[in-house]
């Protein structure tokens, strides 16, 4: 059996967004919660062969995470003895916290994905955004930030959110 190292492990790092939205538990709750991370729910379904790490940052809607929340998932990952990171985001400013973690230089191998979705819904993308993510997370021994979405792997930079097609397009 091979031994698991931080090397040949994943650290997934829940900030929230669509992906975690759940039905309000409470009641006469009209809106949707941010829930425990999906991630660990869907690999827990499909049973992959690495080993994961969990960890909550924050649980927001993209629309509503701060400087502070994004310096807080910077201080993470830094201090994360994982070299690779796979980190669940709202849609709306999931390139903004890219590139804020993009430009901070770390000697880490962080991918972005999240679903527009909510994972709990049956025509989720969030399980294909998850598998791209984890499967070009594991390929990829670049030392840099990517965006895992609609299929695609683009680089922090190279990436933008087309309002036509709701989709995340490459940079021309």
């Amino acid at each position: 059996m091979e031994k698991v190292t931080e090397e040949s492990s994943i650290q997934i790092i829940q900030m929230g967004g669509t992906i975690d939205k759940d039905y309000p538990k409470r009641i006469g709750g009209y809106a949707f919660e941010i829930g425990p991370p999906a991630t660990r729910t869907i690999l827990e379904n499909v049973q992959p062969s690495i080993h994961v790490d969990f960890l909550t940052v924050c649980q927001k809607d993209s629309q509503d995470i701060t400087e502070q929340d994004r310096h807080h998932l910077y201080e993470v990952c830094k201090s994360s003895p994982h070299t690779k990171i796979l980190i669940t985001h709202g849609t709306d400013t999931m390139i903004e916290t890219a590139t804020y973690l993009a430009k901070k230089q770390l000697p880490k191998t962080i991918f972005f994905t999240g679903s527009f979705l909510p994972a709990t819904f049956k025509k989720t993308d969030a399980d294909f955004n998850i598998g791209i993510a984890i499967g070009a997370l594991q390929c990829t021994s670049l030392y840099n930030v990517f965006v895992a979405m609609n299929g695609c792997v683009h680089l922090w930079n190279r990436v933008q959110r087309c309002s036509e097609t709701d989709r995340f397009v490459a940079k021309l």
